[in-house]
């Protein structure tokens, strides 16, 4: 900052305060965001009632959640639950239909449903069986009686021939497809022999007629010989051998069977003459039959001897000696037996998709088999029908207990047999059918409703829960603004306002809403509580008094950075925000173990007090330990910041004042109100920082005071001289005494720190504990020259650039072997530097796919053996800078900062808000035209800013014009252009030694690659050539073509890319120019310190006897003839060349302003060159 510009900023201090900010909360802003907010002023706890409202609201979002929860839960379960009951009654109410379905003369009842197909086709199918059984009875009968008659025979006497032939048809006719049919005839005892011998002669028969129909493996004449002739019994007990039977008694031979064949099962013989009087069950269907004249049944075994035994049925039917069915007296001569399989009737009774019946058939009566083939006395069978299909289950009752309930019950088989006709205690052989449902299609009437129905339930319940998330989402983001506005102005308060004037801020606040009363906020209101606090209105409108106090011992510490106003006129903004945002906030850091007090910060200027809000006795010595801190870290944070934010960082100062007294502190409501000091105090305070040193502190009478009163008079000693101060005339003040305990290292770092570390720390245990202590940091270890430092910052730019140059190759590096004899042959087809000149360089173009392949340049990693030799390389070549006032390499960083910032403005021009944005955020096609095709090249702007960097090296610090005159080696060599051209040599030369391949594997891969980068340096650094005729007399001819005439509109696309080159080539040009020479359009410091480098160069040229005139004598006339002639002009070709945006005009600006200055100081300013350089 300017004195001029320090002293009005603070003169006027009690005015300026309240309005010196864009922001009226800027301050607090800055110290609530610093770097480290674990060193903030006070640790920040948000207000009790906010913690209290968010775990009210955590905990009713939890209960609603438990509520939504619970509730989806229960209306999912009954959801569940009544479509399965529904799904349950369906299924009744379908079975009940499909059960009930025929007349019931037991319950009376009219069904409907399955069993109607059920019922109905088993009594017609078992209708129709016994209808075909009687009608076979009566054939036989009537057959048997005509032949008996021709041939004067009778039964039992008589074979039914086609017994095969019949038997199958009667299975036809009765459904059956594989039935077993016998015929026995009734002998009586006296008949027995006689039978026996007709046996004989018939029995080979009908095997014979049989075995030929049936087509049976055996012979008639095989079968005869495992048969019995005679009526007999086979003892089981005695190997099966056939017993003769006699007697009086009557007997039932099996005379004629079908199938024919032998029956196995351990019998050795064929059935036939076996007697079935002496199986007891037969015997019972023989007395019914013979009692009742009727056909009787029981259940028996079927297919033991097939190796299979299924329960079925065998029917007795009688066979009469008449076909006469009114006769009342026929006999029964005979039975017919046929046994059936029950599965047969109960298959294609149902149509195809209907399941799951369980048919179960009952009978009072045991079975025939001579033993039970289950434990109770009746006889059941159970069988399943699913369709056209049927299913034996078992011999016993197999369905579901559970459907008892929906049993449908009928009579079967009645084959009209009254009990009184039976002798007592016969069963009564009748089928009762027994039709449930099973569980297969139960469950073929649950769907997965109830699972769908449920899901949509909970579903609901989901979108619901998400309609309160989302709603709660909104709600909690309004909160959160709400909240954060008042937590931010709670924060404000809190950082910015002593604590006692926070508190009572909050409780005037309390008692204006009490005494107005609250009002309900209506739409779109938001009350933040400024308003309360009078932030926002006049303090006659808020109707309370203002805060204010008078603290009537405090220190106050004015730091002002020295040099700040001249180093940011380089830089660009971000740089400059990038160095007050370290410093500020290293200096809050140092304040808050200090517990100084911020006040705040005016431009450049960090303002602190101690004293307040409490009072602290020696608070002098506190604001001298808080300022001998500062000091520390501006020297050690400058330092490092000079690495990335480039030269003269490091140079930067503070300068500081100290003065104590009373002050009059509070908050100024209305706009930009913050918390305000006002008084004398705060005006010498700020003339204490003004009229102070560089890197010293200054204390005014007051503050001295204090601290030899608190025994620390060894820390300051007086001013040599007094100072004027106006309002106040002439002044003692003090130093705080410089320290000689150390000094940093480095041999060009700055003065050593105004601190006493050693008689701090000796007088602070002699002092009570209360006391703010020092935080004594190790040294700061800076071992790093100045010249190192700039080599540091010039390797992180061209780094930067080299990992553009890399990203626009796809992040591809490869060896550049094969270039060797490329690199050998460059520069050798011409005698010098200047030979190689070309008007035009024909810059790269690039294909939209090359564009697009490019990576970005922060995903790229240098290796670090390139980064090692860019080190190295530029060591090197720091090194060949001679030891010039101006021609050095701290001069050669400074033209390269100035090259950085205008080719950062190539690349960010255009943004509508004039921020300087990333190369990175603007896509590069949109820039290419703009450019005239410099920004899609990053290899162009490496070389830009190379050449920068050893433009002059080696240089003798005299004129070429002088070099030519004396005749130097180089002169002789390069003729004119002397400098220049030896910079080149020396530069390139050095960059193609061997140990230096891997960085020039980063720079190019290719031959036109190495061939463009060679062109572009020699005509930049040959353009810093200002002051040949020649040379400048083409630059002007080619800008002349370049920018004073259009591009014809009909011109090829050859020729506008020529015309485009020859653009580009301009603007490197006087790029490269202006930023030789930026120092005249910068600030007026960094313009009066070159200025007088240069003057002392020349002179001391002169003094050396290298140059014929004293510059003195022209040196003012001629800045100005420089100004009107050169510097100017070539700014406005800058802004006429429209590709650096406001850096342009920046340029202008302080070209012409300080051209003015010059003409005002120069004169007196040559005079004091001049006593410096005899000093």
């Amino acid at each position: 900052m300017s004195d001029e510009q320090s002293l009005s900023s603070k003169k006027s201090y009690s005015t300026q305060f309240s309005g010196g900010s864009s922001n009226p909360f800027r301050d607090a802003s800055d110290f609530a965001s610093s770097r480290d907010n674990a060193h903030q002023r006070e640790t920040y706890e948000p207000p009790e009632v906010a913690k209290r409202e968010e775990t009210n609201i955590l905990r009713a979002k939890i209960l609603v959640a438990l509520i939504i929860l619970l509730a989806a839960s229960g209306v999912g379960a009954a959801t569940y639950l009544l479509v399965k009951d529904q799904e349950r009654a369906n299924f009744e109410n379908q079975v009940a239909k499909f059960l009930y379905s025929i007349y019931s003369p037991v319950a009376n009842t009219m069904f409907t449903g399955y069993s109607s197909e059920i019922l109905i086709v088993a009594r017609q199918k078992a209708d129709q069986f016994f209808l075909a059984l009687d009608a076979f009875s009566a054939s036989i009968s009537s057959q048997a009686a005509s032949e008996n008659a021709q041939r004067n025979t009778s039964w039992p006497f008589y074979a039914i021939p086609d017994w095969s032939i019949k038997a199958q048809r009667l299975g036809k006719l009765t459904g059956v497809s594989e039935p077993e049919v016998a015929m026995f005839p009734i002998v009586q005892g006296e008949e027995v022999v006689k039978f026996n011998e007709f046996a004989t002669q018939a029995i080979p028969k009908w095997y014979q007629e049989s075995a030929e129909y049936e087509k049976t493996e055996m012979t008639a004449d095989e079968f005869m010989n495992i048969t019995v002739p005679f009526i007999h019994f086979n003892d089981p007990g005695n190997n099966y051998i056939p017993t003769p039977l006699t007697g009086s008694r009557e007997f039932r031979p099996i005379f004629q069977i079908y199938p024919l064949r032998h029956m196995g099962g351990g019998y050795p013989f064929m059935q036939t003459m076996y007697d079935t009087v002496v199986s007891p069950g037969q015997v019972d269907l023989a007395e019914i039959s013979s009692a009742t004249r009727n056909p009787s049944l029981g259940f028996v075994l079927i297919g033991q001897s097939l190796g299979y035994a299924i329960p079925g049925s065998q029917i007795l039917q009688p066979i009469f000696d008449r076909a006469d069915t009114s006769a009342e007296d026929r006999n029964i001569v005979a039975y017919a037996v046929i046994r059936l399989h029950w599965l047969d009737y109960f298959k294609k009774v149902l149509t195809e998709g209907e399941f799951g019946i369980i048919v179960v058939l009952r009978s009072p009566c045991p079975n025939l088999c001579g033993e039970a083939f289950q434990v109770n006395a009746s006889s059941v069978v159970s069988y399943r029908i699913d369709g056209q299909n049927a299913e034996y289950l078992g011999d016993s009752d197999m369905h579901n207990p559970k459907y008892d309930g929906m049993e449908i019950t009928d009579v079967f088989v009645d084959i009209g047999i009254d009990e009184s006709e039976l002798p007592e205690g016969t069963c009564v052989p009748t089928l009762t059918l027994h039709v449930y449902p099973s569980e297969d299609l139960e469950q073929s009437f649950y769907t997965s409703n109830a699972i769908i129905y449920t899901a949509v339930v909970v579903v609901i319940f989901f979108f619901t829960s998400l309609v309160f998330l989302l709603y709660d989402y909104f709600v909690r983001r309004r909160q959160t603004k709400v909240m954060e506005r008042i937590m931010r102005q709670d924060k404000i308060v809190a950082n910015v306002f002593p604590t006692n004037i926070r508190d009572r801020l909050y409780q005037n606040q309390a008692k204006q809403k009490k005494n107005r009363g609250e009002r309900k906020l209506g739409d779109g209101e938001f009350n933040d509580g400024f308003d309360d606090f009078g932030f926002e209105g006049d303090s006659h409108i808020s109707g309370s008094a203002p805060l204010a106090d008078l603290f009537p011992s405090i220190s106050v510490v004015f730091a002002d950075i020295a040099g700040f106003t001249a180093w940011s006129s380089a830089r660009e903004p971000q740089q400059v925000f990038v160095l007050l945002e370290t410093i500020y906030g290293a200096f809050d850091k140092i304040a808050y173990r200090h517990n100084v007090f911020k006040v705040e910060t005016v431009g450049d200027c960090y303002v602190a007090a101690v004293g307040l809000p409490e009072p602290v006795d020696k608070h002098a010595v506190v604001a001298c330990k808080f300022a001998r801190d500062c000091l520390k870290k501006m020297t050690e944070v400058t330092l490092k910041l000079e690495i990335s934010l480039g030269p003269d960082t490091g140079d930067l100062d503070l300068r500081i004042g100290i003065n104590s007294g009373q002050v009059t502190a509070g908050v100024l409501r209305g706009e930009r109100s913050r918390f305000q000091l006002f008084g004398d105090t705060m005006n010498t305070a700020a003339r204490m920082e003004h009229s102070g040193e560089r890197n010293r502190i200054q204390l005014s009478q007051a503050s001295a005071d204090i601290l030899t009163e608190s025994g620390f008079a060894q820390w300051i000693m007086p001013r040599s001289s007094k100072i004027y101060v106006k309002g106040k005339g002439d002044m003692q003040t003090y130093w705080l005494r410089k320290s000689k305990a150390r000094k940093l290292k480095g041999s060009d770092v700055k003065n050593d720190l105004t601190t006493l570390a050693e008689s701090i720390e000796t007088a602070e245990e002699s002092h009570s504990s209360d006391e703010i202590g020092l935080d004594l940091e190790d040294d700061i270890d800076q071992g790093m020259t100045k010249i190192e430092r700039l080599v540091e910052w010039n390797v992180e730019v061209l780094t930067s650039l080299l990992q553009q140059i890399i990203g626009s190759r796809g992040g591809v590096v490869n060896g550049i072997s094969t270039l060797s004899n490329a690199e050998k042959d460059v520069g050798t087809g011409t005698d010098t530097v200047l030979d190689e000149f070309t008007p035009i360089i024909p810059l790269k173009r690039f294909e939209a796919d090359e564009l697009r392949a490019r990576r970005r340049p922060s995903s790229i990693n240098v290796e670090q053996e390139a980064k090692s030799q860019l080190r190295k390389y530029l060591s090197q070549i720091a090194g060949m800078y001679r030891d010039n006032p101006f021609h050095n390499f701290q001069h050669a960083s400074h033209v390269t900062a100035s090259v950085t910032k205008l080719l950062t403005r190539i690349v960010t021009v255009g943004e509508g808000n004039g921020l300087a944005v990333s190369s990175e955020s603007k896509p590069i096609t949109d820039l290419i035209g703009h450019s005239y095709g410099i920004t899609s090249d990053p290899l162009t702007q490496f070389a830009v800013v190379f050449s920068a960097i050893i433009h002059d090296v080696d240089h003798p610090g005299v004129p070429n014009a002088q070099l030519v005159k004396e005749k130097t080696r180089n002169a002789q060599i390069y003729k004119k252009s002397v400098a220049e051209q030896n910079s080149v040599d020396i530069a390139w030369d050095m960059l193609m030694e061997d140990e230096f391949s891997t960085l020039r594997a980063c720079i190019y891969q290719t031959e036109s690659d190495l061939l463009r980068f060679r062109q572009l340096v020699v005509n930049t650094v040959l353009a810093t050539d200002i002051v040949d005729k020649e040379l400048q007399a083409l630059r002007k001819s080619r800008w002349e073509a370049a920018f004073s005439k259009a591009s014809p509109g009909s011109a090829t696309l050859v020729e506008k890319q020529e015309h485009d080159d020859r653009k580009a080539t301009i603007v490197i040009e006087h790029l490269i120019q202006a930023s030789d020479v930026s120092h005249t359009m910068q600030h007026w410091h960094l313009y009066k310190d070159w200025n007088e480098r240069f003057f002392m160069e020349c002179y001391h040229a002169y003094k050396e006897g290298r140059a014929d005139a004293d510059p003195s004598e022209n040196w003012y006339k001629g800045e100005i003839g420089f100004f009107d002639f050169y510097v100017i002009p070539l700014a406005k070709k800058l802004e006429s060349c429209g590709v650096f945006g406001v850096s342009s005009d920046e340029y202008l600006n302080y070209a012409i302003a300080n051209r003015d200055e010059w003409v005002r100081e120069g004169q007196a300013m040559v005079q004091q060159y001049l006593a410096n350089y005899n000093r």
